[in-house]
């Protein structure tokens, strides 16, 4: 069936029984695929934890050595931990490189109205940093009311790229940012993820793929807000049937944080006292600013034609609710939301719990 254009109203049709697929969705065959999800998801914490050990022993053991060759060779364990194990061990497990032989072009082509789809971008900024803004008023709010406890405030403490006085490290930085990290969680979370839900309904696909994306950033403040980027890139990649343009939206989003960074560095490395960078890097956070605003009042008024659009459901046997269920219900998953517990900092959050 042909995905429905960037703002364009959909009437979803199943199609006759002529022309209707001879595979039928059945709920052991979404078990299987939530249990693949589920393991995904764990390789893909493990691989991060060691990541973060390797680099760091790598550091102590390079201790002495030319500084910018230790950062080439902890950037590049990152991105094989991080980055690569993961998205070949779902290449593996869901026997993608079956699927996709012959059909990468066709993943990666450009849509019809890709200039449409690329205009979303305000709305979608709009959505996913004024989420980040309410989960900052909302976690001021809850600290207020617990008498100023700062744990809550520690648990929702922004993640930020650290700026440094390095040339190597930022050029790597920014490249694993904007090109590494679109690339590779595109083709994993609205690639493969989204292809093995999409029997099962668009929506779901849609919904289970921003979830976990927005867990893949491993931070308790960052899990609301891409997860809403996480839902609007999933309808984008639903509505395209690409993924060129969400892939291109994700470097965007990504390319800002970077400019944040590249500007918080230059002004490292002047100390401080450079008038013309401390003026450009103010200017720049209230641009942001602004477009933040600009983007959640366009998201805003899209509220309603978004009422119109219609997501394809092949199985309706089972609601949505009970999808999500049975998918929170296999072991894979419950794992995995263990170790994206730990890794959200609420291992900590639980210690004091059970020690107070």
């Amino acid at each position: 069936m042909e995905q429905p254009d960037i703002e364009q109203d959909v009437e979803t049709t199943l199609p006759s029984e002529d022309e209707q697929s001879p595979y039928a969705p059945n709920r052991r065959d979404y078990r299987i695929v939530c249990t693949k999800l589920g393991l995904t998801m764990c390789v893909f914490f493990v691989c991060r934890f060691f990541a973060g050990e390797f680099s760091w022993l790598l550091g102590r053991a390079l201790v002495g050595a030319e500084q910018n060759i230790t950062f080439i060779l902890q950037f590049t364990v990152i991105i094989m931990l991080v980055y690569v194990v993961p998205l070949l061990f779902a290449i593996v497990i869901f026997n993608s490189r079956v699927f996709y032989k012959g059909k990468l072009a066709e993943l990666y082509k450009i849509p019809k109205r890709h200039a449409r789809a690329l205009g979303t971008f305000p709305a979608m900024f709009g959505l996913g940093h004024g989420t980040a803004l309410l989960t900052l008023l909302a976690a001021f709010l809850l600290s207020r009311f617990t008498g100023g406890e700062t744990i809550i405030e520690e648990l929702f403490q922004p993640t930020t790229l650290e700026p440094a006085a390095n040339v190597v490290y930022i050029i790597a930085m920014v490249f694993m940012v904007v090109v590494v990290a679109p690339v590779f969680e595109e083709f994993l979370t609205r690639g493969i993820m989204f292809d093995a839900l999409a029997p099962f309904g668009a929506g779901i696909a849609i919904i289970i793929t921003a979830l976990l994306f927005g867990l893949m950033h491993g931070s308790l403040y960052m899990l609301f807000y891409t997860t809403a980027y996480g839902l609007a890139l999933g309808y984008i990649r639903y509505a395209t049937n690409s993924l060129y343009v969400v892939t291109i939206l994700h470097a965007i989003v990504n390319g800002i944080g970077a400019t944040t960074l590249i500007l918080a560095s230059l002004a490292t490395m002047t100390g401080g006292e450079n008038r013309a960078v401390n003026t450009l890097q103010s200017m720049f956070l209230v641009v942001v600013l602004i477009a933040v605003i600009v983007g959640v009042c366009v998201f805003l008024s899209k509220i309603r034609s978004m009422r119109k659009y219609k997501i394809e459901n092949p199985w309706t046997e089972i609601g949505p609710w009970k999808k999500i269920g049975i998918f929170f219900s296999s072991v894979p998953v419950i794992i995995m939301l263990v170790l994206a517990a730990n890794e959200l900092s609420m291992g900590r959050l639980l210690d004091l719990v059970i020690g107070g």
